[in-house]
């Protein structure tokens, strides 16, 4: 078995212990049976509430939506969803989790805006017996259990091919990078970060570093920009950034500022953009990551939750600083122009007709993507 711990979680889950201990007895630790006492039945259908944290990332209502959708149809053919954005408004993330504990949800998968603020709402749903499945960012609370990926090794990936990318032409010390790191609200960002420079400490040299609220690409073009201004364009020999949203940013600030020919960029989360600029030249590398089994966890999570039953198709746990739970830790892998077909299209996340459009026509021709 396999035990994720997340001590950055600790301190800021104090405070729901003792509301979770008022409310609902002292919280046990097996993460499933026990949130509701009483289950409901999966043949006559229930209610599952789905709150995912916004949507300028591509993934979140072309992906992670459907696939949960569809999942908890095939598990619970008579359940009904739930389902709400909150646009990356932790506040408005809080009044849904109202709205959909009014209208009866029985579970609810939450992927949280601001891991922090989310654990008022995650006590409230436990003291009224809704289990709550933190989806993708771990969320603090009395949660029932964990559907994500190892986002340190995730940081690790981006910061190996970072560096591998920086060193084809020299030594990765000749000049400066700059590390754009994800928002400080997200939970799996400093994770990211850590990974990142567990491989690139010591290995190269730091011009600027940043963390970038609401993960912004035009805050991220913005940083970088300020970035080469300071330490002049000539001297800046790579940019880290820790999605794709960000590294289109910073790749539009390399071009403002004259950057020729483009330094590497990486980022994450294989979006179609992000891998055009790959097949293009202009960005080295993106991670991907399956969500399918991603959300098939959740929504098992979810029904058998619900029913006042415990999840065992898994061997992982994590620990959040208030319970340890049962969690789905899905591996990623690291996309470059070498193998955006052999990864992205032949899982169908993406089809080589939507990347392959005439503008990248020539580009797929030449990295083999049809």
């Amino acid at each position: 078995m396999r035990t994720y711990l997340r001590r950055g979680l600790a301190v800021a889950a104090v405070a729901v212990i003792a509301v979770g201990v008022s409310a609902c007895g002292k919280a046990k630790q097996s993460g499933g049976s026990d949130n509701s006492g009483k289950g409901v039945s999966a043949s006559q259908g229930f209610k599952i509430g789905i709150l995912l944290p916004e949507s300028k990332t591509a993934r979140y209502e072309k992906f992670d939506r459907p696939y949960l959708e569809q999942d908890i149809k095939k598990l619970c053919p008579k359940c009904t969803i739930e389902y709400r954005n909150a646009n990356q408004n932790a506040d408005t993330q809080r009044q849904q989790v109202d709205s959909v504990l009014a209208a009866g949800v029985k579970v609810l998968i939450l992927d949280s805006v601001n891991y922090k603020s989310i654990q008022p709402s995650v006590a409230k749903a436990k003291a009224q017996g809704v289990p709550v499945v933190a989806y993708d960012r771990l969320a603090t609370g009395p949660i029932a259990g964990y559907s994500s990926f190892d986002n340190e090794k995730i940081g690790e990936l981006q910061g190996t091919a970072f560096l591998k990318a920086i060193s084809a032409k020299g030594s990765p010390k000749r000049g400066k990078v700059i590390l754009v790191n994800g928002s400080p609200d997200d939970p799996n960002a400093p994770d990211f970060k850590k990974g990142m420079h567990k491989i690139l400490d010591g290995k190269v040299n730091v011009g600027a570093e940043y963390d970038t609220t609401d993960w912004s690409p035009d805050g991220a073009r913005q940083e970088v920009g300020g970035a080469i201004s300071k330490i002049g364009a000539k001297n800046v020999i790579g940019v880290y950034a820790a999605n794709d949203g960000m590294a289109g940013g910073a790749i539009a600030a390399l071009k403002s500022a004259g950057v020729s020919p483009l330094v590497p960029v990486t980022g994450q989360d294989a979006e179609l953009a992000g891998l055009q600029r790959i097949l293009a030249g202009e960005q080295y590398a993106t991670i991907y990551k399956s969500i399918k089994p991603q959300a098939q966890a959740a929504a098992e999570m979810a029904v058998a939750f619900a029913q006042g039953k415990k999840w065992t198709n898994g061997s992982d746990t994590v620990n959040n600083g208030t319970v340890s739970v049962p969690a789905k830790i899905v591996p990623a892998t690291t996309v470059t122009k070498d193998n955006i077909e052999s990864t992205v299209v032949a899982d169908g996340y993406w089809k080589a007709s939507e990347i392959c459009t005439p503008a990248f026509a020539k580009d797929c021709a030449a990295a083999g993507v049809k």
